[in-house]
């Protein structure tokens, strides 16, 4: 058997030949390996000698089949389809055969044993541009003069803000960074969107813009001065000559304002830089009185007074003391530079100022200033040193040669007794719990013997009384006294007697009756040895007598 293909078809290297189109005596075509000799069919009809058949691809061929070959097939599962390599009857396709040069790219071909033949790359297929140019800006940094006429400071304004033209759909956008505290609508000044160039109806193309140019939209003319680094190697790979950046301008006023105030300021005669480094963390601290007894509702007050040797400052604080009746606010002066002498002051200069300037203050406060058993002035109030620390005493010794620092005895003024004034009883209520509304404005019931009054619960002491009058009618009044032991009080009680034109009944409630004679602050009251027959008893104001007395049950 041979493996040559036959005329006219190619050969692959390690297949084996098929004939695609069928010998007339061997029926349809089928996938087999081609004998390496044929026979040429014998003659069944005509006689010897006759001359052959004609072949079949001549053109008075005569078909016999009709077949179409299979281009549709299952592998694996899975349905394939395949190109025809015949056509119609068996006639052979030269339309999905390999063309020589692919052949030959077959045949140079060298197979690769491990991985297999390498993948070649498909061709790149169509891009839209709204993919290729997706989130790819162009940025161009601009400003605009505005005009600003209601203002004597400023006659133009700068705005500086940056240009966004988005390649994908050529859209432009101007934005404005945010200031704070500006008071101009910043941000977006100009929305996305295809910006008209003319009245023609073109729109602004990349093409258009370039660094140091204007551009005028929507009224507003635009000074485009540079551009970010994509921007300008974008423009450079498209042939666009870009012009040189320019400075971004600023806005004067805004320059004006950012620049600090110029102010003459002299030589200072003392180096502040090392007094702090000398001084720092060290200060004086002074204890003082201020005397306002002379005012209404005045008093002498202690505090202390700290000098802070680093800067010259003076801070005053108060001494508070236990129940003192004063709010806990500890500072009274805070920390700052104390003027002493002012300079001479115009009519038209205002007495209050908020801040004190070195303008203002002919002479400052200094330690010079301080002194045991020395009066000194601070802000209108005169403060009296009496003593200072150990520190302080050292420094005056060293700094001023300062050597008498002996403190000064404060005497303090007791407060003049009131005497307590108590009003006389008004008859309403028991005397000892009246009496406490003038001791406290929260009067508090007078405290009661216990002990007594468990013992002599329900024990009364009874006594018949005549009324001691000049009048006869009231000489024969009687009367009924009740006096409990429990709580030395009284009660008077008169019986009623038929047709006497008497009404009885109660004539004194329940009640502590005081001797005659006893007073508000040292009262005296009845008891019960002062109850004898015959013996009188005033209760406000009539004079009662005894006459007898019961048996105590």
């Amino acid at each position: 058997m041979s493996s040559e293909p036959g005329p006219g078809l190619p050969f692959l290297p390690g297949c084996a030949f098929r004939d695609p189109m069928p010998h007339p005596c061997q029926g349809p075509v089928t996938d087999r390996v081609a004998p390496e000799h044929l026979e040429p069919p014998e003659h069944t009809s005509g006689e010897a000698g006759a001359p052959p058949d004609p072949p079949l691809d001549s053109p008075g061929e005569l078909k016999t089949s009709f077949h179409r070959s299979q281009t549709l097939g299952y592998k694996n599962g899975y349905a394939l389809s395949r190109l025809p390599t015949v056509g119609i009857g068996g006639e052979r396709l030269y339309v999905n055969q390999l063309s020589q040069p692919d052949l030959d790219e077959l045949s140079n071909t060298r197979p690769v044993l491990t991985y297999g033949q390498s993948k070649l790359t498909p061709p790149s297929g169509f891009v839209p541009a709204h993919v290729a140019f997706d989130k790819k800006i162009l940025k161009f940094d601009a400003y605009f003069q505005e005009d600003v006429p209601l203002s004597a400071e400023e006659a133009y304004r700068i705005r500086q803000v940056g240009i966004y033209y988005f390649l994908e759909d050529d859209s432009i956008s101007v934005m404005e960074p945010v200031v704070q505290n500006s008071g101009l609508p910043q941000g977006k000044l100009l929305r996305r969107h295809r910006v008209p160039k003319n009245d023609r109806g073109d729109h602004y193309h990349w093409k258009d813009l370039n660094r140091g140019m204007n551009i005028t939209m929507y009224s507003r003319t635009y000074r485009i001065v540079d551009c970010d680094p994509f921007t300008q190697v974008f423009l450079e790979s498209q042939g666009v000559e870009l012009n040189p950046p320019e400075e971004m301008v600023f806005d004067p006023y805004t320059e004006k304002r950012r620049m600090p105030i110029t102010k003459y300021t002299p030589p200072l005669q003392v180096d502040r830089l090392k007094q702090f480094l000398t001084y720092d963390k060290q200060v004086l601290r002074f204890y003082a009185v201020w005397d306002d007894a002379a005012s209404m509702f005045g008093e002498r007050q202690p505090y202390i007074i700290h000098y802070y040797l680093a800067d010259d400052t003076v801070e005053v604080r108060e001494v508070y003391q236990k129940n003192d009746g004063r709010h806990p606010f500890p500072v009274l002066i805070k920390r700052q530079r104390l003027p002493k002498t002012f300079v001479d002051r115009k009519k038209t200069f205002p007495s209050c100022v908020l801040e004190i300037s070195d303008l203002e203050v002919l002479e400052w406060h200094t330690a010079k200033d301080f002194a045991v058993g020395k009066a000194t002035t601070i802000l209108g109030r005169t403060f009296f040193i009496y003593d200072c620390d150990n520190f302080t005493r050292n420094f005056y010794r060293d700094k001023f040669g300062i050597t008498d620092f002996q403190p000064v005895e404060i005497n303090k003024k007791q407060p003049e007794e009131v005497p307590q004034v108590i009003p006389p009883y008004n008859g309403f209520g028991i005397l000892e719990d009246s009496l406490q509304n003038c001791f406290s404005l929260h009067p508090k019931p007078p405290r009661k013997d216990i002990i007594k009054m468990l013992e002599n619960d329900h024990k009364v002491l009874r006594y018949q009384l005549a009324l001691e009058s000049p009048n006869p009618e009231d000489r024969k009044r009687r009367f009924i006294l009740s006096y409990f032991l429990s709580d030395d009080m009284i009660s008077i009680y008169e019986p009623r007697v038929r047709n006497s034109g008497i009404i009885g009944g109660k004539y004194l409630g329940k009640t502590r009756v005081a001797k005659p004679g006893s007073t508000t602050e040292n009262a005296t009251y009845y008891e019960p040895s002062d109850l004898t027959i015959g013996s009188a008893i005033e209760a406000d104001p009539p004079v009662f007598l005894w006459r007898r007395q019961d048996k105590l049950p």
